[in-house]
């Protein structure tokens, strides 16, 4: 199905309706990158319903959505000048219902995980005519085999519409409305945000002036930074890629322990996990004692508080910027050190406002890296050993899936266009760490991403007993 199209057509030709801008840096960065395979942001929910009788509620939650966000009905259009953003009417009247179609899962994805991976590489907007306006938003329901029993409901989106945080808010609504509820319905105000204006151009002027010398000096910074930094094997380069997923989880107690020792050693969890990934990615190499690597890590921000008017995360739109920084690792690091020294580098970074002053630097690099995947290593076009997000997602929800018979929701993105190695997209819901960790395969093998993640559960692990021990 696709919920944004039907009648979108010829209302888009109505100019006295439809409102058409041209990209901002990073939404203009995102169009690039989304035909080659980084871009695609999943919502995905198994059901306890079938999908004969999940299909109506779906519809029409999905239709809940698009009224409530405008932005979830604009095309991406394809003009001479570049890509254009058209966005609908604030307010029109409800599009005509769409059936959402139910489809059995493909023989070679018969399970709810094989069938999110299927999804999250299907890329219409790759796939389009190059002079087709392209809607931002797909969904697809399948029926799962009675082996499994329920349903599976699939939504993609174009992440020029929808960043993280947006990602999950949306889900959360979705489950809701699936559950007969109006999540936020009474207290949203009109939403016109990613209509009116890109990222870049809500960012107070204060906040984005950079001297140009400086401005070159990180340029040329960036650039070093990554030819010098070190990447984990390579298993094939030369074929075609997609996203793959594994799921990281703590228990209740170990979540806790986790997040205290994150507070008495004073750093985020962002750092604890990234410091991790780094020492799990050294162990795997099977270095000589002492032997030194340097690893890049990005942080990505959310900064709708920043902006001007500030905007809340139903505000739907990408409104995510990054910081990156590399770190020397010997391998005999602690965890803890490891994680003061990134919480420290990228808390820096953030007070003197790079996340808002080096937003057009990173933008500029990622085009040309994808213009010219020579300039990574091995031409794989990866741009750091491991991205995070500053703050997890609070995903405490266990009701509101109950009440609409909602079994599992992974909120995602994809990655094996240019990207990191691993993407770690983390939430905390009823008390338990829940990460989807996303990978380019074949570029990274399953079982070889495994393994990192196996040592990186057993580094939080042994850190926090130690940290648990020390206060006792």
């Amino acid at each position: 199905m696709d919920p944004a199209s039907g009648s979108a057509g010829a209302e888009l030709d109505d100019a006295a309706e439809w409102r058409t801008r041209a990209p901002g840096g990073t939404e203009y960065s995102w169009c690039r990158a989304v035909p080659g395979g980084t871009g695609t942001t999943l919502l995905a929910l198994r059901l306890a319903r079938g999908a004969d009788a999940a299909a109506e509620a779906a519809q029409a939650a999905l239709r809940s959505l698009q009224n409530a966000h405008p932005v979830l009905r604009a095309r991406i259009r394809t003009t001479p000048s570049g890509p254009k953003l058209a966005f609908p009417p604030a307010a029109p009247p409800p599009p005509p219902l769409l059936p959402l179609e139910p489809l059995p899962a493909p023989e070679s994805a018969a399970d709810f995980h094989a069938l999110l991976e299927h999804e999250l590489n299907r890329n219409p907007w790759a796939d389009r005519e190059s002079s087709d306006d392209a809607p931002v938003l797909f969904a697809t329901l399948y029926e799962l085999p009675p082996a499994t029993g329920g349903a599976a409901l699939f939504v993609r989106i174009h992440t020029t519409a929808c960043d993280r945080s947006a990602a999950n808010a949306l889900a959360r609504e979705l489950v809701a409305l699936l559950g007969g509820g109006e999540e936020g319905e009474g207290e949203r105000v009109p939403e016109d945000a990613a209509a009116a204006a890109a990222l870049e151009q809500r960012i107070p002027q204060r906040d984005t002036w950079k001297p140009f010398w400086a401005r070159g000096l990180d340029m040329v910074g960036y650039s070093i930074n990554g030819l010098r930094t070190s990447t984990l094997p390579f298993v094939e380069t030369g074929t075609e890629r997609s996203t793959q997923m594994l799921r990281l989880g703590l228990g209740r107690d170990e979540t806790t322990r986790l997040l205290d020792a994150c507070k008495e050693n004073g750093v985020r969890l962002c750092s604890a996990m990234a410091a991790a990934t780094m020492l799990a990615a050294r162990q795997s190499k099977r270095l000589e004692s002492g032997q030194q690597e340097t690893y890049s890590v990005v942080t990505l921000i959310n900064c709708r508080k920043f902006l001007e008017p500030a905007l809340d995360d139903h505000n739907v739109g990408f409104f995510y910027s990054a910081i990156t920084n590399t770190h020397a690792i010997h391998g005999e690091e602690g965890l803890w050190e490891l994680a003061k020294r990134c919480h420290d580098s990228y808390t820096n970074a953030k007070a003197g406002k790079k996340h808002l002053t080096d937003i057009s630097d990173l933008n500029f690099l990622m085009c040309r890296a994808i213009e010219n995947p020579q300039l990574t290593t091995a031409g794989a076009l990866r741009t750091a050993l491991v991205s995070v997000f500053e703050e997890p997602v609070a995903a405490d929800v266990a009701e509101l899936r109950s009440k609409a018979g909602v079994e599992d929701c992974i909120c995602c993105a994809t990655v094996h266009g240019i990207g990191p190695s691993i993407g770690v997209f983390d939430s905390i819901g009823d008390g338990r760490l829940e990460c989807a960790c996303m990978y380019p395969s074949p570029l990274h093998s399953r079982k070889q991403i495994q393994e990192i993640f196996d040592k990186v559960k057993e580094i939080l692990h042994l850190a926090s007993d130690e940290n648990f021990e020390d206060c006792s």
